[in-house]
């Protein structure tokens, strides 16, 4: 009798999952029927991860456009080969004699490491001048009292291809779009103030640049939109050039409007940023800055400069996501495995992680690491595979608090709030760009138990708003599934 009980309890479970399953396809084939997704791709796919197999797909093997949602494989990788605890490396080294008076008969050499924190204006020991007061000190410690010669920078770490070739142009002037160097700094971005006009439709002006001397120079044709319209303005520029264009809007009554932009050349406005800084110390530098392509011999190591350890990294690159860091942890993943940090050696090593793990890519393409790009290319049931893998991991924990949750943090600060039921959480990522949503993560029961899920949605015609609760509605009764 007991034997039978239990038998009739396992089949009523059994029977519960499969109602949630087909009530789950019932809501997937209504969304796809509804109004502005006519012409669209929808994508749904849900893992069990202590089985390792598949609860429900939808045209789970069509192969869609991720936008954010592919920097999953970027932490994820970046976890795997690096470790939570590594610390991306600047280093100040000298090559000279120093004389009696202090003076360095030669130059100061900044070698970047891809540190995508340096100079960072997120935190106080990142910001600017917390570094370069720091740098500054070391040179003092060394006797040094004035550079009889150049601070060259290097940031050969990096190839010299700072943005991806199928970026698009209205996006790499912004600060979303700023490109990676060997040698990043304050985020490879800058701030430009505005002031509205008076009147809607009016000129707005540019106020300042910060910081201060980074060699733009901008035509405006930014005007002035309703109140509380926020940020709409584009900023186009070369991530080389100091030319800017500013369009768009900014809100009436707003005065010092803060807009950020990309950077020209970070690693040049790095190494000019800290010779003023010295300059300003009374330190002098006797030449301009100047970039070299390879480390000289026999130099002098000063100090070495580490980030951030690379959790903190992986969940600020998710959390918020943000693509500076995803581009340079992908492009070191590049240099770590294959010699070079480019999109090409930073793709081949997220699929060699695959290989290595026997996850099997048909219908994946990885182009960039923050996917910013187009031309990426992934299936929800590779990513719930993709998921599945990474939750075997000793480092699963880790890339899992990377992760926004439902209704508490991140971009996900505001998603499903009073539609989970107690105890379920949902650790997730998005991802959104012009006809793209999507999301990946996981569900985890009161239980304990876990699913792996992805959606993606591609080409709909309704307002992001729209398909945004369209594919919250899915989100929901995936948390439902036990």
């Amino acid at each position: 009798m007991r034997r039978a009980l239990l038998a009739a309890g396992l089949w009523l479970v059994t029977l519960c999952g499969t109602a949630q399953v087909a009530e789950l396809e019932r809501l997937v084939a209504a969304v796809e029927k509804e109004s502005g997704m006519q012409h669209a791709q929808l994508s749904v796919c849900v893992y069990s991860t202590s089985r390792g197999s598949k609860v429900y797909g939808h045209h789970e093997q069509v192969s869609l456009t991720p936008a954010s949602v592919n920097k999953l494989l970027t932490t994820g990788v970046g976890f795997a080969y690096l470790g939570s605890d590594f610390r991306f490396t600047t280093r100040l080294a000298t090559r000279g004699r120093v004389d009696s008076e202090g003076v360095l008969n030669g130059n100061l050499y900044i070698i970047g490491g891809g540190d995508p924190l340096l100079g960072s204006y997120r935190y106080r020991q990142t910001s600017p001048d917390s570094l370069f007061d720091g740098w500054y000190r070391a040179l003092k410690q060394k006797g040094i009292n004035r550079i009889d010669g150049k601070i060259c920078y290097i940031a050969s770490i990096f190839d010299d291809q700072p943005l991806h070739d199928s970026w698009q142009w209205g996006d790499v002037g912004n600060y979303y779009g700023a490109g990676v160097s060997g040698l990043n700094f304050h985020e490879n971005m800058y701030f430009v103030y505005f002031t509205p006009g008076a009147r809607l439709g009016y000129p707005a002006s540019v106020v300042r640049t910060e910081p201060r001397n980074i060699g733009v120079g901008a035509k405006c044709e930014v005007t002035t939109g309703p109140e509380g319209s926020g940020d709409k303005v584009v900023i186009y520029g070369s991530p080389t050039g100091g030319d800017r264009l500013y369009r768009g809007t900014v809100p009436l009554g707003k005065n010092d409007f803060r807009v950020r932009g990309a950077m020209p050349n970070p690693a040049q406005r790095c190494a000019d940023q800290f010779a003023a800084h010295l300059r300003a110390h009374g330190l002098n530098v006797a030449s301009q800055s100047m970039q070299l392509y390879s480390q000289p011999d026999s130099l002098i190591p000063l100090l070495d400069y580490y980030s951030s350890d690379y959790y903190t990294i992986a969940q600020y690159t998710n959390l918020t996501s943000n693509n500076i860091y995803a581009e340079s942890i992908f492009k070191y993943l590049g240099y770590f495995k294959h010699g070079r940090g480019t999109y090409t050696n930073g793709a081949k090593a997220v699929m060699d992680w695959l290989r290595e793990k026997r996850v099997e890519a048909g219908g994946v393409r990885v182009v960039d690491g923050s996917g910013l790009s187009a031309n990426n290319r992934l299936t929800t049931d590779f990513l719930c595979r993709y998921l599945t893998a990474i939750s075997k991991e000793s480092f699963f924990y880790d890339f899992q608090q990377s992760l926004a949750v439902a209704g508490e943090s991140g971009t996900a600060r505001n998603l499903l709030q009073g539609h989970l039921q107690p105890g379920v959480r949902v650790h997730i990522k998005t991802g959104t760009m012009d006809g793209v949503k999507a999301y990946a993560g996981y569900v985890t029961a009161a239980t304990g138990d876990k699913v792996a899920f992805a959606i993606i949605c591609n080409g709909y015609e309704c307002s992001p708003a729209v398909v945004t609760e369209k594919m919250n509605r899915i989100l929901a009764k995936i948390a439902t599934l036990k």
